[in-house]
């Protein structure tokens, strides 16, 4: 079972829909997850939070073992420095598809938020599979998103094609990984240290 997690609805509200920009992230990164715990303070305008099949996988660019392991040492070293849980990595091989589809359906019913940060939690502070149905339920549960339609969406076809839909926009919009932040006048900030550029 995963970390338990607490409810993250009213600190976290929905973007307002007028003027913003959006975060594109998906579940598989763990520098998304990074960027997911700060990106409502940093950003000087409203994002809507998009959950995306990445187009590149975090560690695409890693040559060996070696290098995927000084990547995950500095996630941690972030992690502590901004002191957020211990970092505890999920299994190798775990598939946020499950994830990415209650996020797209969350989205759909105004709790991307509050659910993607507790399914990032569940996965990098709780060390949680995110392709396991129970795990993704937890983190439903703390945004008081009921299991019996979570599951219900997790299988419907229109909640699959929305997350294509969006994967495809992201695509057209220019991102090539996650995370990214796409502002409103079309710049694309990429990667969580691109947020320092516009941190307070």
């Amino acid at each position: 079972m995963g970390l338990e997690v607490t409810q993250h609805g009213s600190a976290h509200p929905e973007p307002a829909p007028a003027d913003r920009g959006a975060f594109y992230y998906d579940f598989a990164s763990p520098e998304a997850y990074l960027a997911a715990e700060r990106v409502l303070q940093v950003l000087p305008f409203a994002a809507e939070w998009i959950p995306i099949r990445s187009p590149r996988a975090w560690d695409d660019g890693f040559r060996c073992a070696t290098e995927r392991e000084i990547a995950q040492v500095e996630i941690e070293r972030v992690a502590g420095h901004r002191r957020l849980q211990p970092v505890r990595w999920p299994p190798e091989g775990s598939d946020p598809e499950l994830a990415l589809r209650a996020a797209t359906y969350a989205k759909q019913i105004g709790r991307a938020v509050a659910f993607s940060l507790a399914a990032f939690r569940q996965a990098y502070a709780g060390g949680a599979d995110l392709g396991d149905t129970d795990v993704v339920l937890i983190a439903a549960s703390a945004c008081e998103m009921h299991p019996r339609a979570v599951l219900q969406a997790l299988e419907r076809d229109a909640v699959s094609q929305a997350l294509d839909e969006a994967t495809a926009q992201a695509v057209a919009r220019g991102v090539e990984s996650v995370p990214t932040v796409w502002a409103p006048n079309g710049e694309l900030l990429v990667g969580d240290a691109a947020l320092d550029a516009v941190a307070p």
